[in-house]
Parts: structure tokens; sequence; C-alpha cells
């Protein structure tokens, strides 16, 4: 008799443990298929601008950025090994994920352009994610840094770098990014820019809106190509006084090789650039790809994790 209880019972009792157990596997996948798109890029910069990634909580992000002189035209060829034997800009920073969205950063750059003997505060929050099933189609993700100078400032009132208080050595960045990952290969970007830099010389501007766009095309597990590309909208007057002195502006292009090494996303590339900040490279490139005034450079990330997620 207390073997047909024991029989009875388990026959009432195992649908319902199986009927649990079905349960809980469509809620998971319903809940994996709304989840957010993640890996958009494989890292928090594209190649000059950012991507839409932030740190994880607790996650420390020691970087390198160098670029290197021009590869070709009246500074680059054989003279200078093509570039090696010059640096145009050198960063090294300090990043790290105080949430899962929210990061911040300092930053110690060379600089290149009117100012040189840089530091840089920033920040960066994903606001929205893109999601698995589309309902969220776009990730957006705010940035924005300031920029102080430290170099010695000049006697002479008219140059960029007469500073005749603390403010005139500020500058700053506010950029919004919009995402989107299309399947596991194509990531695309596009980043509308404000700068605005206290000190500039007669007829340049202290305000300058921007466009970026920017994309990752995965062709291996580990590898893609990564591009970026800068319109800034500097006012014809400005243009036409400085090209009147020989200086012409550029929009600022990268293009680079992205290779992730475990802890390591190595990136190799090549751009008509000088600069690495934000606040440099969108209002004052003035070397063009069409003249060999372009180099190449590197981004170095090593990710360290100091007990978040």
């Amino acid at each position: 008799m207390l073997q047909i209880r024991m029989l009875t019972a388990l026959l009432l009792v195992a649908p319902a443990v199986m009927a649990q157990d079905d349960l809980s596997k469509m809620f998971g996948k319903d809940s994996v298929s709304k989840g957010p798109v993640i890996a958009t890029f494989k890292s928090t910069r594209i190649i000059n601008g950012q991507s839409n990634e932030t740190l994880k909580k607790g996650e420390l992000d020691f970087r390198v950025a160098h670029r290197f002189g021009d590869l070709g035209g009246d500074a680059g060829g054989s003279k200078t090994f093509f570039g090696i034997d010059n640096s145009t800009d050198i960063r090294i920073a300090f990043e790290y994920g105080i949430t899962d969205r929210l990061m911040v950063g300092l930053s110690r750059a060379k600089g290149s352009g009117n100012f040189s003997q840089l530091y840089e505060g920033l920040a960066k929050f994903k606001i929205l994610q893109q999601t698995l099933d589309n309902r969220i189609p776009l990730g957006i993700t705010v940035f924005g840094n300031a920029v102080v100078t430290s170099m010695k400032s000049s006697t002479v009132e008219s140059d960029a770098a007469y500073f005749d208080n603390f403010s005139s050595r500020m500058s700053y960045t506010g950029q919004v990014i919009l995402s989107r990952k299309f399947g596991n290969i194509l990531s695309l970007a596009v980043l509308p820019t404000y700068i605005h830099r206290n000190r500039v010389v007669h007829m340049d501007v202290n305000d300058m809106f921007a466009v970026g766009v920017g994309g990752r095309l995965r062709f291996s597990k580990r590898m893609a190509l990564v591009v970026d590309y800068f319109l800034p909208f500097r006012e014809q007057a400005s243009k036409d006084y400085f090209e009147g002195r020989g200086v012409k502006f550029y929009n600022p292009l990268g293009v680079g090789l992205e290779i992730e090494t475990g802890g390591h996303v190595f990136s190799v590339n090549f751009t008509n650039s000088t600069a690495i900040l934000e606040n440099q490279f969108i209002p004052e490139t003035t070397s063009t790809w069409l003249e060999g005034q372009f180099r190449w450079g590197f981004n170095i990330s090593r990710r360290f994790s100091l007990g978040g997620k």
C-alpha cells in the first residue's frame, strides 16, 4: 500500500515539476530574445572617434594611443623612415566603469596643433541600449570631456597660446553617439558633436559643430576593419581667411585593423589627423591623405577587473 501511495504521489508531482521546468525555459528564452545587443564595437573608441561602448562596473581600462609622423609628403618618406622617427601625438589614459552604463576617465596627451601638454577629464553614459528584438532599434550614448593645457603662455597676445587667465586654457567636447549593430558582422555609428574652445586665434571659431560616422566590419572571430570620418562645419569666412594664409583644414579620416587578443584590444590604423583628442583633431586637422600627409598609429587597450561584475 505504501508503495502505491508513493507511486501515485510521484505521478502527481512529476508533471508539475516538468511544467515548471518548461515554463522556466520559455521565460528564459524570451528574456534572452529581449535582451540588450552587446559588443556593437569591441572598444570604447573606433579609431579617432568614440564608440557606444562603456566599461563594465569595476573595470579599469589602461589605454595608450600613438600617432607617428607623415608617411609621405615633404615631412615623410625615407628620411623619417616613413614617419616612424616622428611622433605627432601620444595619449595615455586610465578609464573606469562606475556602473555598467557610466564610465569616467583621466588622460594625458602630448597634443598636436595650437596647444600641447593636455590633461583630459571625460565621462560617457549609455542612455539607451539596442535590444535583440528591435524594441529599441538604436543605442544612444553621450560623451563629454574637458581639456586643459599646462603649456607655458606665450607673451604675444595674438598667439593661440597666449593665456591671460586659466579659463583660456580650457576646451570642451559634447557628443551623442547613435549606434546600431546589424547581425554579427556590421556595426555603424553616427556622432553629432559640439566643440567649444575658450581660446582661439583671430578668425578661428570658438564653437564648432561636426558630424562623425564610424563603422566596424567583422571578418573573423577576432579581427575587424574599423573606420571613422568627421565632417566639421567651419564658417566659410574662417576657411577663406586661413586659406589666404596658406592654412587649409581637412576632414579627419581614419582606417584601421582591429585585433582582439583576450584582455587586449589592439588597433593598427592610418589617419590624416595629427591629434588624438576630439578638441583638436576635429577643428584643427590641416593634413591631407592626397599629399601623403597621413600616418600610421595604434590604440592599445588593457582591461583589469577591480571587483565589479
